[in-house]
C-alpha cells in the first residue's frame, strides 16, 4: 500500500507537469492516490517533467518500468543503488521511493579516489539531496566502504551494468558479499548487464564489457544468494557482440576509435547505431531466509 505522503509527491508532480498532462492531475483524490499500485506510482514518475528528453529517449532500451517491478520495487521500500553514475536510474528510483515514504541509498565512487569521482560525487549529491519534496530521503555511501547500507536493511539492491567493471578491477566477489550483508533475508539483488554470449572466448567477458550469465550468477552465488528468476525484458536480439570497440561501440557511447575522442576515418558509425543498445541479461537473487522463517514485509 502506498503511503499518505504519496498524495503531496502526486501534487508535486502535477504542478511541475506540462500542459501534456503527463502528471497526475492535482484535482486525483486522496483515495485514488492511496489506492496507487507501484505500476501506477512508475508511470507517473517516469512522466514527471523532472525527466529530460534525453532520459526519456532511452527508456526503450532501458525499460526501466518492466525491469524494477521485475525485481519486485514498492515505493515503501529501502532500496540500494549501487554505482548510480550521472543518476539516469537515480532520477526514476529516488522519486518512485519518495512516493511512498521509502529511503535511497546511493552507494557510489570513492570521492578521496580522485579529484574526478570527488566532482562526480559533489555534483550527484547537490541534485538528489537538493530536493527532498522530489527525491526524498537520499543516503550516500561508496561501495569502497566497509558497508553500503547497514546490515540487513535493505528490500533491495540493484546494479546496472557494472559487473564487467568489477571484474577488470579484481573486486567482483567483494562486491557481491557487501551486497548479501546489506539486504534483509529474504531481501532481493537486482542485476542488469551487458551479457555475453555463453561460449564466448576466454578474455572476450569484462574486455569488451560483455558478462556471462554464467559468471554473474557464480558471483551472486558464492555471496550467498540464491537464483530466483530470469527475464529477457532488456534482450537486443539485434546485437552481435562483435564490436571493433566492444560495447562501447553501441549507444550511448558509440565510441568510433581505440582512442577516446578521436574519430575513425570511414567508420560507419550508422549500423552500430541502428542496433541501438546492449542486449543485457536481467537477474533476479534473493537472500535466504533466515531458519526462523521470517519473510520479508
Amino acid at each position: 500500500m502506498i503511503r499518505p505522503t504519496a498524495i503531496a509527491f502526486f501534487a508535486m508532480l502535477a504542478a511541475c507537469s506540462g500542459p501534456s498532462g503527463d502528471a497526475q492531475p492535482a484535482s486525483a483524490t486522496p483515495a485514488e492516490t492511496k489506492t496507487a499500485t507501484p505500476a501506477d506510482v512508475l508511470d507517473k514518475v517516469l512522466a514527471g517533467a523532472h525527466r529530460p528528453g534525453e532520459e526519456r529517449a532511452r527508456d526503450q532500451y532501458r525499460h526501466p518500468k518492466e525491469t524494477l517491478l521485475f525485481f519486485g520495487a514498492e515505493p515503501s521500500m529501502t532500496v540500494v543503488e549501487v554505482w548510480p553514475g550521472g543518476g539516469w536510474y537515480s532520477n526514476v528510483i529516488a522519486p518512485f521511493l519518495a512516493a511512498g515514504g521509502g529511503a535511497y541509498y546511493a552507494a557510489g565512487l570513492d570521492p578521496a579516489s580522485s579529484e574526478r569521482n570527488a566532482s562526480a560525487v559533489a555534483d550527484f549529491e547537490a541534485k538528489y539531496k537538493g530536493d527532498a519534496s522530489l527525491y526524498g530521503t537520499v543516503n550516500l555511501t561508496a561501495l569502497s566502504d566497509a558497508t553500503i547500507a547497514p546490515d540487513d536493511s535493505a528490500d533491495l539492491v540493484l546494479t546496472f551494468r557494472n559487473v564487467h567493471n568489477w571484474m577488470g578491477a579484481g573486486t567482483a566477489d567483494a562486491n557481491f558479499a557487501k551486497f548479501y550483508a546489506a539486504l534483509k533475508p529474504g531481501g532481493v539483488l537486482g542485476v542488469v548487464e551487458h551479457r555475453a554470449p555463453e561460449d564466448a572466448p576466454a578474455g572476450f567477458e569484462g574486455s569488451s564489457g560483455y558478462v556471462k550469465e554464467s559468471t554473474v550468477i557464480t558471483f551472486a552465488e558464492a555471496a550467498g544468494f540464491e537464483l530466483e528468476a530470469r527475464s529477457e525484458i532488456n534482450a537486443n536480439p539485434a546485437d552481435t557482440k562483435d564490436h571493433p570497440f566492444g560495447v562501447w561501440t553501441l549507444p550511448p557511447v558509440r565510441r568510433s576509435s581505440e582512442v577516446r575522442g578521436e574519430e575513425t576515418p570511414g567508420f560507419d558509425r550508422a549500423k552500430y547505431d541502428a542496433i541501438g543498445e546492449s542486449d543485457r541479461m536481467t537477474l533476479k537473487f534473493r537472500k535466504p531466509v533466515g531458519a526462523d522463517g521470517a519473510l520479508l514485509q
